[in-house]
């Protein structure tokens, strides 16, 4: 017998889901308290940190969230680019933190919340576009050509990443800064 409900996320994924961001904002302070970076370890957390920006700046000019399977751009590549991003933008701020408890707070968190937000975003795709999500998913979905739109990445609200990203790396700049005078 085939359960209908087969495709949706027990309730305890959803509220872990709801939880994502709140838990983000307990998590971020006990980072910065246990980080212990350097300019060194800043600038090379930055450059990863910024490879992770520009995936998920590539993919929000790309999605039109709830609207459609969206098969252009980075999503031609990988079904979850802006979650790749953020991991990605994740092991930046690790590297720049230079700290071994922050790598296994800050990652911790993003494997769980990433895992559990990608079971539950593709069960609200595949109700809500059904054959079209399971051909995308499964490859068979043809690719579309449409071009970024950085417009489209302001409204999707990418801009918000690239801000927080370079506000994180400058609380870490001033952690080194007021710890090299004190």
């Amino acid at each position: 017998m085939v359960d209908p409900n087969a495709s949706r996320p027990s309730r305890w994924l959803l509220r872990i889901a709801r939880l994502r961001v709140t838990l983000g904002f307990v998590v971020a302070p006990v980072a910065f308290l246990l980080a212990d970076p350097t300019y060194s370890s800043i600038a090379m957390g930055g450059v990863v940190g910024a490879c992770g920006v520009a995936l998920r700046l590539w993919a929000a000019g790309h999605i039109r969230k709830s609207k459609e399977v969206t098969s252009s751009g980075p999503y031609r590549f990988t079904r979850h680019p802006l979650y790749l991003g953020s991991g990605i933008l994740g092991v930046g701020f690790a590297i720049a933190a230079a700290s071994l408890p922050v790598a296994v707070v800050v990652l911790g968190y993003l494997a769980v919340m990433l895992g559990v937000a990608i079971t539950v975003e593709e069960a609200a795709l595949r109700d809500k576009f059904g054959s079209t999500y399971d051909g995308y998913a499964s490859g068979t979905l043809e690719a579309s050509s449409r071009p970024f739109s950085l417009e489209q990445a302001v409204r999707n609200g990418e801009h918000r990443a690239l801000l927080g990203f370079i506000a994180s790396l400058g609380l870490l700049s001033l952690k080194v800064w007021f710890g090299s005078i004190v």
